[in-house]
């Protein structure tokens, strides 16, 4: 079991980081966040498990172990695989996820990408009594986990017309880390905040980007 990995980072793409360990060059899947924190050539370390499939062996890796931990649970759950467990870390922190769980707030998951009603519910079921909010004063509650399912709708139509993961990722990001006079997500919504990342990025890459927007 490889449970950590440490070294000068040589790429950092969408979803995926490649660490050297001993001249040999470890992709890792990621989180957005994770990735647009890595920097290349610069060293990191990143607590990580290894998938085994039939045909695959996929590392994954966390900046924390609490965030290997929820990962190991999410996948645990019926319905979860490791593509949608990290989709659930790319929107939710661990406390953020804890704060749901506890209040038994499965609408939260449902805004996730590739999780449905019924998994949704499941995972609220399956985690009860096994996270904990760790510090309810350092976590922004239910409207800061309303405003990273904002975030997570808005990065997925961006990708839909046509930006890259990465680029997606790094023009919600700056967005949400904004001044709160300029907006507020959770109160705007979707439609809001994805225009204001299509004018951030320029011009629409297809033709329909603006209807949209206005659809949303």
């Amino acid at each position: 079991m490889i449970s950590s990995v440490r070294g000068p980072v040589l790429s950092a793409l969408g979803s995926t980081v490649v660490i050297e360990v001993g001249g040999v060059g470890l992709a890792l899947q990621v989180t957005p966040s994770t990735a647009l924190a890595a920097r290349v050539g610069i060293e990191t370390r990143l607590a990580t498990t290894l998938i085994v499939r039939e045909d695959s062996l996929t590392l994954y890796g966390f900046p924390s172990a609490e965030e290997l931990a929820v990962f190991e649970l999410l996948v645990g759950v019926t319905g979860v695989g490791p593509k949608s467990a990290l989709g659930v870390l790319a929107v939710l922190t661990p406390n953020q996820i804890a704060i749901a769980v506890n209040a038994e707030d499965d609408a939260v998951f449902r805004k996730v990408s590739g999780i449905g009603p019924k998994t949704a519910k499941l995972i609220v079921l399956s985690l009860i009594g096994k996270v904990a909010v760790t510090s309810a004063a350092a976590t922004p509650g239910r409207a800061g986990v309303a405003t990273a399912t904002v975030g997570a709708s808005v990065q997925a139509a961006l990708i839909g017309l046509g930006w890259s993961e990465r680029v997606a990722a790094q023009a919600v990001e700056e967005i949400l880390a904004g001044s709160t006079a300029e907006f507020d997500a959770e109160e705007a919504g979707v439609g809001a905040v994805l225009r204001l990342a299509l004018a951030r990025l320029g011009p629409a890459q297809h033709a329909g980007a603006a209807n949209a927007a206005e659809r949303r």
